[in-house]
C-alpha cells in the first residue's frame, strides 16, 4: 500500500516559517511513521540565484526601516495578494512549481508561509488536483494569507479563527491546530542535568535570543541584564549574526564566568529546559516553542505588525511581559528571592490539560485519514478554548 505523502513549502522570510514546517513534518513522522513529508523553500530550490538576494534586502528592510515594514502590513491587512501579484510571482519563482508537485505526487500540499500558498492557489485555480492547507504562523491573520483556493486553514488560536471567519470563510474550513513546534519542545528535560552537560552553572539562569539575525536591544536594557552578574547566570544566543558573536566575545564586558555567547544553535530546547526566563523577539515559533516548554517570557523590540499582535497575545495571557529596564529588576528580584514559586508556576503551565504542543501534526494526520490518539486530539481542543477563555477573564 502507498504510503501518504505530505508536501511543505515555505519561504526564508526570517526562521519561523521554515521552522514550522519542518516541526510539523517532524510531529507527523513521529506521530505515524508511514506518512511521508518533505519540506521545501519553494523560491530558493527553483530559483537559487535570486532569491537569496531577495531575502537579504528583506532583512535589511525589517534591520533599517521596521516602521515602513509595520505601515505596508496595516495598510494591506485586509487584503489578499491580487492576482497581477501572483502572476508576477509565479513567472519569477515558481514557473516549475508544478513540475516538482507532479514528481513528488503529494497527496496533500501545506504552505507555511502566503507566499507559496498564493502560488499554489493560482496553480488551483489552473487545474492542479491536491489539497491545499495554510498553517498561519503568527497569533494574526494577514489579509495575504487569504486565497479562496484554500482547502482548510491551520491556526494558531480560536480568535485567528474568528478574524478568518469575520472575512468570510466558512468556519468548517479553520481548524484551531495551534502552532507546531518540533519534538524536541514536547518534553521537558531535568534541568540541573542538563546544566551539568552543557557546562553551565547551577544557579537561576536567562536565555538572550538575539532572533534568527541575530538583532539586539539598547544599553539601558544591558547595563539591568549585567547588574547581578554574580548571581545570575546569562546565556547569549545571537543566531546567525556571527559577526555580532565575534564582536561580544572581544568585548571585555562579556568576560565574566556566568556569560556564556553562542551564535546559531540547535540545542534552542535544551537552553529553555536550563534556563528560568527567556528575552527574546516575540516571533510566533519562538513563543510557542517557549509556551510549550512553560518558561516565562520577556519580549523586546517587535517588528511592527505580527510580532506586536504575537507579544499583545502573550502578554494577555499572562505568559510574558514587555522589557524595559524596571521589568529586569523585577525578574531578577523573583529569580533570586522567589524561585521555588517561580518553578511551581511553570511546573503547572506544563500541565497535560494546559498545552498540547503535538496537537497540530496531530490534526493534520487525521484530516489526512491517518489518525494519531484522538485522545490527545480532545484535550487540546479544550486547552485552545481554556487559553481563549482566560484572556476573555
Amino acid at each position: 500500500m502507498r504510503k501518504k505523502r505530505v508536501l511543505l513549502f515555505s519561504e526564508g522570510f526570517g526562521t519561523g516559517h521554515t521552522g514550522a514546517a519542518y516541526a510539523l513534518a517532524e510531529g507527523i513522522k513521529l506521530l505515524n511513521p508511514d506518512v511521508q513529508c518533505r519540506v521545501i523553500e519553494l523560491g530558493r530550490f527553483l530559483n537559487p540565484t535570486v532569491a537569496p538576494w531577495i531575502l537579504s534586502a528583506y532583512r535589511k528592510t525589517v534591520s533599517s526601516q521596521p516602521k515602513l515594514v509595520g505601515m505596508m502590513y496595516k495598510t494591506q491587512y485586509h487584503k489578499s495578494l491580487n492576482r497581477l501579484t501572483k502572476l508576477a510571482l509565479h513567472r519569477i519563482f515558481y514557473t516549475h512549481a508544478s513540475q516538482v508537485i507532479e514528481q513528488l505526487k503529494p497527496d496533500l500540499i501545506i504552505c507555511t508561509h502566503p507566499i507559496p500558498a498564493a502560488v499554489i492557489s493560482r496553480l488551483k485555480r489552473r487545474g492542479l488536483n491536491v489539497p491545499l492547507y495554510t498553517l498561519i504562523t503568527d497569533y494574526d491573520a494577514h489579509g495575504s494569507w487569504v486565497n479562496a483556493e484554500v482547502n482548510r486553514y491551520l491556526v494558531s488560536t480560536s480568535r485567528v479563527k474568528s478574524i478568518l471567519t469575520g472575512r468570510g470563510i466558512p468556519p468548517e474550513l479553520v481548524t484551531v491546530s495551534g502552532i507546531p513546534v518540533h519534538p524536541k519542545f514536547w518534553e521537558r528535560s531535568n534541568k540541573t542535568q542538563l546544566r551539568k552537560e552543557l557546562g553551565l552553572a547551577d544557579i537561576p539562569t536567562v536565555l538572550i535570543m538575539g532572533g534568527g539575525w541575530g538583532l539586539m536591544f539598547g544599553k539601558d536594557v544591558m547595563d539591568s541584564l549585567m547588574a547581578r552578574m554574580d548571581d545570575i547566570q546569562l546565556i547569549f544566543c545571537m543566531g546567525s549574526n556571527d559577526k555580532l558573536v565575534a564582536k561580544m566575545r572581544s568585548n571585555p564586558l562579556f568576560r565574566h564566568p556566568n556569560i556564556k555567547i553562542l551564535g546559531y544553535s540547535s540545542e534552542i530546547n535544551n537552553l529553555m529546559d536550563a534556563s528560568d526566563l527567556l528575552i527574546t523577539k516575540p516571533g510566533g515559533m519562538t513563543c510557542t516553542e517557549g509556551q510549550a516548554k512553560g518558561i516565562p517570557m520577556l519580549f523586546y523590540k517587535a517588528i511592527p505588525g505580527q510580532e506586536e499582535k504575537n507579544c499583545q497575545y502573550f502578554v494577555e495571557l499572562g505568559l510574558a511581559e514587555v522589557l524595559d529596564s524596571k521589568v529586569v529588576d523585577k525578574w531578577y528580584t523573583l529569580l533570586l528571592r522567589e524561585y521555588a514559586a517561580l518553578e511551581e508556576q511553570r511546573r503547572r503551565r506544563l500541565a497535560p490539560d494546559r498545552h498540547q504542543p503535538r496537537h497540530c501534526a496531530a490534526a493534520v494526520l487525521e484530516m489526512l485519514g491517518n489518525p494519531a490518539d484522538t485522545t490527545e486530539l480532545r484535550a487540546a481542543r479544550t486547552q485552545a478554548r481554556n487559553e481563549e477563555a482566560a484572556i476573555v477573564t
